[in-house]
């Protein structure tokens, strides 16, 4: 398994977008409301990679895996971290995690922090099991119940 740098030499956004398709689709019809992972194209996955801090995963030429870091100021915000739906459970996003906590700490930022759905139960326990504790929640646009929460970690 290897993690590397996706930056503006990448050139296989294709496999990229159908990483993170693939990685998300369990989400459907699951979570209201739906995946931003279903606004994403390879135009603008290429805008993302150009503003956000990216890394994959590798297992020999197949991509496996993703996280994309965008830095604020108080934390790394770690957003589409994705892992092939038969990869998962083999510590690869353990492993993206990882590589978000060495840019946090090179970024001399003190803690990461992601979002994750109200009803996706496994992910807080998953995010829990990696040192992230809930700090709150949020409402998308259009709802008055909270569809996400909010979970950080301290470095």
């Amino acid at each position: 398994m290897q993690i590397f740098r996706i930056d503006q030499r990448f050139d296989r956004h294709d496999a990229l977008l159908a990483l993170i398709r693939d990685a998300f689709a369990s989400m459907d019809g699951r979570i209201d409301p739906p995946s931003s992972a279903h606004a994403l194209d390879i135009e603008t996955l290429r805008q993302k990679v150009a503003e956000e801090i990216a890394f994959g995963a590798s297992d020999g030429d197949r991509l496996v895996g993703c996280v994309f870091l965008k830095p604020e100021s108080d934390c790394l915000y770690v957003g589409k971290l994705a892992v092939a739906p038969d990869a998962q459970g083999k510590g690869i996003g353990r492993m993206l995690l990882a590589e978000a906590e060495a840019t946090a700490r090179a970024l001399e930022l003190p803690a990461l922090r992601l979002l994750t759905r109200v009803e996706l139960v496994e992910n807080h326990r998953a995010f829990g099991a990696c040192g992230f504790v809930q700090t709150g929640t949020m409402c998308h646009p259009g709802f008055i119940r909270p569809t996400a929460i909010e979970m950080r970690k301290l470095l």
